[in-house]
């Protein structure tokens, strides 16, 4: 029997971990060859198919995310007319609401998997081409000889700890920037936007499973891991003890989502204590207003969440970003400026605003026309229009999701994309108006093309913020010959008697460059430049106030 998997990826950055966990499972039954294909949702779906089809394969498998679908149906149903033979078998969260409809408009598709797979998926195999056995494999949908729905409902995997790690898969993917690591399945929380608001029950690994796993990993020489537990602090005892095993590998960065409201004032304390970097924390927010959260079933107080929020944005030691999903019933548009305006007052390090999709599977997709929601039918199935935010205000808030990205969440603009923000609570309508009348919004830009544009902008309509955007150009390593660094001396300059050391350590060797706070003074910022090494930031950092 040769299986081949489709892994189809919106990026070389990413990898599925359905390949190696369920091939973990069985990858001591030599009856079983297995291949892969791995391809990038940009690549050219001949070139794909013809590489599958020189495999010539008795199972073609595949996980459906949003993102892949509609270039994996393009490439399955070429591979299917050309290899009718072949079994095609998908699973994946595309599958987790009702898929007669899927099923029936996609007659290639020989049957999907709901839910989990790594016990029901060697089962399958056993029976694989006998579909008359189908009925008892849990998770299982498919259309039968007569044509007649079967749905054998959702599996789950109770006995979490007992799988094989997907670690121990050949075909687990290490060389990629980060890696995933599962050490919860099941989510406590009830979210009504979300395909793991009914994962019931929460399943867990026993610490020293977790640790063997991390040693795995940190043999690999891995410095990112991406914590998949839908909520790290759903239990406080059991998140204590998990930072007291990734202090054993201090030279990881784990990548965590956590409850804001949920937080413990002993787990507050852990967090104090951790050492700078080990953590890098998702906050699920939303939306800051309760009728919003209430509407979505999220579960905690606004109250508690902001308080939560605003402790963990004040850390120094980790940074937190924070969320917000526009389309979510009751979310006005204002709301979300506001709200923005709100989450840079705390100082979150990244504010990541999306637009609601309605998932397969989730309570808010069941009840769209009860809620008043409108959306596309087709993958990412986006929400188009609700009752309180319409078609051209979702295209605004689409618009300042872009804006935030390329400036709030980018560190060398970020502390004056802050200030801005905050300065004037009409700075983001202004500076997306000003982007959308210039053609750049939805254009592909540049790190030094947005300090170009900020710096232009700060000329033209904040024109006291002008040093702090050339400053932040310096700091960011761009060019001195362009316009943000106009006011910049570089030319033989000798350090003044006295100055305040911001960051740093003035040595000799330093080529200094000077800007000055107007052209009367000899107030200003000091900069200084490694010349022996090939750097285009600054390593000292220096002010003259006379």
């Amino acid at each position: 029997m040769k299986i081949l998997w489709i892994d189809l990826n919106s990026s070389y950055a990413h990898s599925s971990l359905a390949l190696p966990a369920l091939h973990a499972q069985i990858m001591t039954d030599p009856s079983i060859e297995w291949e892969i294909v791995s391809a990038t949702i940009n690549e050219n779906t001949g070139m794909i198919v013809d590489e599958i089809y020189r495999h010539r394969p008795d199972i073609l498998a595949a996980t459906t995310w949003l993102f892949n679908h509609e270039q994996l149906m393009h490439v399955a149903s070429r591979v299917k007319a050309l290899l009718p033979e072949a079994c095609l078998v998908l699973g994946g969260p595309e599958f987790l609401g009702d898929n007669e409809e899927f099923l029936r408009k996609n007659p290639f598709v020989d049957c999907v998997f709901r839910g989990e797979g790594e016990e029901v998926f060697p089962q399958w195999l056993t029976c694989w081409n006998h579909p008359e056995l189908w009925n008892n494999i849990a998770g299982l949908c498919y259309l039968d000889t007569d044509k007649q729905y079967r749905d054998n409902g959702t599996a789950r995997v109770l006995n979490f700890s007992r799988l094989i790690p997907p670690e121990k898969s050949c075909f687990f993917n290490w060389d990629k920037p980060f890696v995933q690591l599962e050490t919860t399945r099941g989510c406590f929380n009830t979210c009504a936007f979300c395909v793991s608001g009914g994962e019931k029950p929460i399943r867990t690994l026993s610490i020293e499973n977790i640790r063997q796993r991390l040693q795995t990993i940190h043999e690999h020489g891995i410095k990112n891991i991406r914590v998949l537990d839908r909520t790290f602090n759903y239990n406080t005892h059991r998140a204590k003890e998990l930072l007291q095993l990734f202090l054993e590998y201090p030279d990881i960065h784990f990548h965590l989502e956590i409850h804001p409201a949920l937080l413990s004032e002993e787990l507050k304390e852990e967090l104090k204590q951790l050492p700078q970097g080990l953590l890098h924390l998702e906050a699920g927010i939303q939306s800051l207003r309760e009728p919003v959260l209430e509407q979505s079933h999220r579960m905690g107080k606004l109250s508690d969440a902001l308080k939560g929020l605003k402790f963990l944005c004040s850390l120094p030691n980790m940074e937190t970003h924070a969320d917000l999903i526009a389309g979510l019933p009751l979310y006005h548009l204002y709301e979300i400026f506001e709200d923005v305006y709100t989450l840079a007052g705390y100082n979150a390090g990244e504010i990541q605003l999306e637009s609601l999709k309605l998932l397969p599977g989730t309570e808010m997709r069941r009840r769209a026309e009860e809620l008043g929601i409108r959306y596309s039918p087709f993958p990412p199935y986006e929400v188009l229009e609700t009752n309180e935010i319409s078609v051209g205000e979702l295209q605004t808030a689409r618009r300042l999701s872009r804006l935030l990205d390329a400036f709030y969440n980018t560190s060398a603009w970020h502390t004056l994309t802050r200030e801005l923000i905050l300065n004037d609570k009409d700075f983001l309508h202004n500076f997306l108006k000003y982007l959308i009348q210039v053609n750049l919004i939805d254009q592909p830009m540049s790190l030094e093309k947005r300090g170009l544009i900020l710096y232009e902008y700060c000329k033209l309509a904040y024109p006291e913020y002008k040093i702090q955007a050339s400053i932040a150009w310096i700091e960011a390593g761009m060019s001195l010959k362009k316009t943000p660094a106009e006011k910049v001396k570089t030319k033989h300059q000798i350090p003044p008697e006295k100055w305040e050391v911001i960051y740093g350590e003035y040595k000799s060797n330093l080529r200094l460059c000077f800007l000055p706070l107007d052209e009367n003074t000899e107030c200003g910022y000091w900069f200084g430049f490694e010349t022996e090494i090939q750097r285009t930031f600054p390593v000292f950092k220096a002010k003259t106030d006379i």
